[in-house]
């Protein structure tokens, strides 16, 4: 069975997004050569238990992480569902598998202080990659949203007059997300120094290159990296750590969860709540400070 159908039923069917579906396509290939070059065969009709888990048991000795084991083969588990929802194999072979166990992944957000630091002095905007640097952190930490998200956005999905921004979540969901006027006025700030660019391929889209392409992820990522990783002792200096800051920060000044899981584009409050670790900490401490019988 041809990849391309199961990318088109993924698409089409499903409304996952293209990145999703490139992931997808690439842990099916990856197990795809796996089979080819230990069994000498590529059908996947054929396949059972026994072959994936050697497949489990390769990736485990290569030193990949049972989070990233776990998510090919649920790449893999989706393939197999749609193969026998047409009708290709009779039998799921991984009807019965079991995750691999997973520690509980705590990620640390970059503090309100860090967070000044970068925006209010380490970025002087002068030209059009100071001002699309700088308004890329902030519109980060200002909306919570994916890097794919603003990767995606279009001029005209930003509305000044009502203060919002159209964003296409996770299996091409809209969302609306407030602007607070600081980013408005940072935005219009871009906007100038991205109309004396002199060649703009993708006119449609928001951010650019400095040769007026679409900008790509790496990009995106190497421009977080570039700025926190001198403002911040953290390990990881990436746009999700920037995510999980803004939804940190809401909940530590009091938003209602279920808001924050509004304007993270989540489905379930479970999602969200992976949030509220920090927020508990910054509760005990106020606790601790407030509460009449702790104070001396």
């Amino acid at each position: 069975m041809s990849l391309k159908a199961f990318s088109d039923y993924l698409l089409l069917e499903k409304k996952y997004s293209k990145h999703t579906v490139l992931a997808y396509s690439r842990d099916i290939e990856m197990f795809k050569d796996f089979l080819n070059e230990h069994h000498q065969s590529e059908s996947f009709s054929k396949v059972g238990y026994s072959e994936i888990r050697q497949w489990i048991v390769e990736l485990v000795n290569s030193g990949i992480s049972n989070r990233t084991i776990n998510r090919k083969i649920s790449s893999l588990n989706t393939y197999y569902k749609f193969l026998l929802k047409i009708q290709t194999i009779d039998v799921n072979p991984l009807k019965q598998h079991k995750a691999l166990k997973v520690g509980k992944k705590v990620q640390l957000p970059f503090s309100e202080e860090e967070l000044k630091a970068v925006l209010e002095n380490s970025i002087e905007i002068n030209d059009f990659e100071s001002a699309r640097n700088h308004l890329i952190i902030e519109l980060f930490y200002a909306t919570g949203i994916r890097r794919i998200e603003l990767i995606e956005i279009k001029i005209n999905d930003i509305d000044f007059e009502n203060k919002h921004i159209k964003v296409l979540g996770k299996r091409n969901k809209e969302r609306y997300i407030p602007l607070i006027d600081s980013l408005i006025i940072s935005i219009k700030s871009y906007l100038e120094y991205r109309s004396q660019l002199n060649a703009i391929d993708d006119k449609e889209m928001l951010f650019l290159t400095q040769k007026g392409l679409k900008i790509y992820e790496m990009l995106v990522y190497r421009i977080i990296n570039k700025y926190f990783s001198k403002a911040s002792s953290k390990a990881k200096c990436s746009p999700h750590v920037l995510r999980h800051s803004f939804a940190t920060h809401l909940l530590n000044q009091g938003a209602d969860l279920n808001a924050v899981k509004e304007l993270l584009g989540h489905t379930s409050l479970a999602a969200t709540q992976v949030y509220t670790h920090n927020s508990i900490a910054e509760l005990k401490k106020v606790y601790a400070n407030s509460h009449p019988r702790n104070l001396r």
